[in-house]
């Protein structure tokens, strides 16, 4: 038991960082991505042994669960909560560096499932079939979410042209 916890801190240690960005880019925001990080190395490592029994690629695994959690949090907490009073607001939050950059805000406006493929594909620089089996999704499932992602993000940037130089920046 102690060689597993052993393992599993060098584990969080190495890919730790790596992490943290892939849940910043699923997120949208360090605070979330913390959490999320956190709440899936949290089930991972009470159960380390049999993920790697199970496994031969644990970072893939964890991305993976790391993507259905975020997609499960966003779809328990899209519905709308009617108050009958105005939560009071305290100050003002911090200001996230890349709010105001568009090719990040067209991102977070993405559905999580086509942000998910997007950040692993162009941020991870994942193939197709990477990406297909860290979603446990099909490789025609990855392709038609990029192409849909990609032609929401061209149309939100200004990008008319499919041929232009501009297609290989998004």
């Amino acid at each position: 038991m102690t060689n597993d916890l052993a393992g599993f801190a060098e584990f969080v240690e190495a890919n730790l960082a790596g992490l943290m960005r892939y849940g910043h880019a699923l997120t949208g925001n360090p605070h979330d991505a913390a959490d999320l990080v956190q709440t899936v190395l949290e089930k991972i490592g009470s159960r380390w042994s049999s993920v790697q029994r199970k496994t031969t690629d644990p970072v893939a695994y964890v991305r993976r669960s790391m993507a259905n959690a975020h997609i499960s949090r966003w779809r328990k907490h899209r519905r709308e909560n009617l108050v009958a009073d105005l939560p009071e607001t305290r100050g003002t939050p911090p200001v996230d560096p890349l709010e105001h950059e568009p090719l990040w805000r067209a991102l977070k406006d993405l559905p999580p499932r086509q942000r998910a493929v997007i950040v692993l594909r162009y941020y991870e620089g994942l193939s197709e079939a990477e990406i297909a089996d860290s979603l446990g999704v099909s490789a025609g499932t990855v392709k038609s979410q990029a192409s849909k992602a990609l032609a929401t993000l061209r149309t939100r940037l200004g990008d008319d042209d499919p041929d232009s130089e501009g297609r290989a920046t998004i």
